[in-house]
């Protein structure tokens, strides 16, 4: 008889399935082991060593993203020297560049760094500051990057290298000179960037936020409103973080399909138009060659009289154009309407070609 596949885990028994890591089967049965770089979907690389864990038997700390749970592991996730190793790690992180400006820092009270230091307790002044290396780049239309910030956990290019697969970014240089570049280190405008913000919604830290951060409302002072993107037919899932009735950020939902948190450059960034003043909000009438505002009862009334002496007279002289920004749905009693009541089978759709 097979021997059964159970791991212990602070002292609570736990069955576990072939190629399971460690982390995998603590957050399945909700143990928070926490990490930086750990990103779902992609091959676990055990950068931040934030995850480490103490296992019975082994000489040294194991980063538990990458560990297998083997049969009769015992494993413990909130040790003196578990604690020890994570509080050194993060005050290294917090000396790596400039992270003491939490007051003022687009990401507060979203940023995982700052969430871990607090619940270590660690002020990040056991370490001398390493200062800033690199210059910030904001040259592109989307996305600023603050490799002050950054604490090279990978994220970013697991997210576009293993999600996305547009192989824009990379690691670069060595040592204390290593940063996240693009090929041939130029602007991420000049590079294979397709500015989908995939990196920017996996960043734990406000290394990569979006280009208007620093002058909007922070994600954690906006509502989180969940809908459907209506740029194609996909039916991507996303949130409009939203404050004073006004859309600030849009992030992809990690957990709904079809996209799992994925978004293009048009999902993520084109809702600038939401709040356009030049959007037109009341209906327009032509009369002698120019518009006056019209009621929304005046404008459809004279649009069904208007179809009606049309069609009357030859059906095929009207036509109906629908858009791929509205639903399936929408879209099919559009057809049926142009079909059974203007009496046409002139339809159209913008997406066809």
């Amino acid at each position: 008889m097979e021997k059964e596949r159970n791991i212990t885990i602070d002292g609570r028994e736990f069955r576990f399935s072939e190629g399971e890591t460690i982390l995998t089967v603590a957050k399945r049965n909700h143990i928070d082991i926490p990490t930086l770089c750990h990103l779902k979907g992609t091959t676990p690389t055990g950068a931040c060593r934030i995850c480490v864990v103490e296992v019975e038997g082994a000489r040294t700390l194991m980063t538990s993203c990458t560990v297998p749970a083997t049969v009769g592991m015992v494993v413990r996730s909130e040790s003196p020297e578990v604690i020890r190793s994570r509080r050194m790690t993060i005050e290294l992180m917090l000396t790596s560049g400039r992270h003491d400006d939490c007051l003022v820092c687009p990401s507060s009270g979203n940023c995982r760094l700052q969430e871990l230091a607090f619940r270590y307790k660690v002020k990040g002044t056991t370490f001398e500051d390493t200062g800033v290396k690199y210059p910030m780049e904001s040259v592109n239309p989307f996305i600023l990057r603050d490799f002050s910030k950054c604490i090279l956990c990978g994220r970013c290019v697991q997210a576009c290298n293993e999600v996305q697969v547009n192989e824009a970014i990379d690691m670069g240089y060595r040592g204390s000179a290593t940063k996240i570049i693009t090929k041939g280190d130029v602007a991420l405008k000049d590079s294979d960037c397709v500015f989908c913000g995939e990196c920017v919604q996996v960043c734990p830290v406000a290394a990569l936020v979006p280009k208007d951060a620093r002058i909007t409302p922070r994600l954690s002072e906006m509502k989180e409103v969940k809908t459907t993107c209506s740029y194609c037919g996909v039916g991507c899932q996303m949130n409009l973080h939203v404050k004073n009735n006004r859309v600030w950020q849009v992030t992809g939902c990690e957990e709904s399909a079809p996209n799992y948190g994925s978004l293009c450059v048009k999902g993520r960034y084109g809702f600038d138009f939401i709040a356009s003043d030049k959007r037109l909000t009341t209906p327009l009438i032509k009369e002698n060659g120019t518009f006056r505002e019209a009621s929304w009862d005046e404008a459809l009334t004279l649009t069904a009289k208007r179809l009606k002496e049309i069609s009357d007279v030859q059906s095929d002289a009207t036509g109906l154009l629908t858009s791929a920004r509205i639903t399936n749905e929408e879209n099919y009693i559009a057809q049926k309407f142009a079909r059974t009541v203007l009496k046409t089978n002139n339809v159209d759709h913008c997406a066809r070609l």
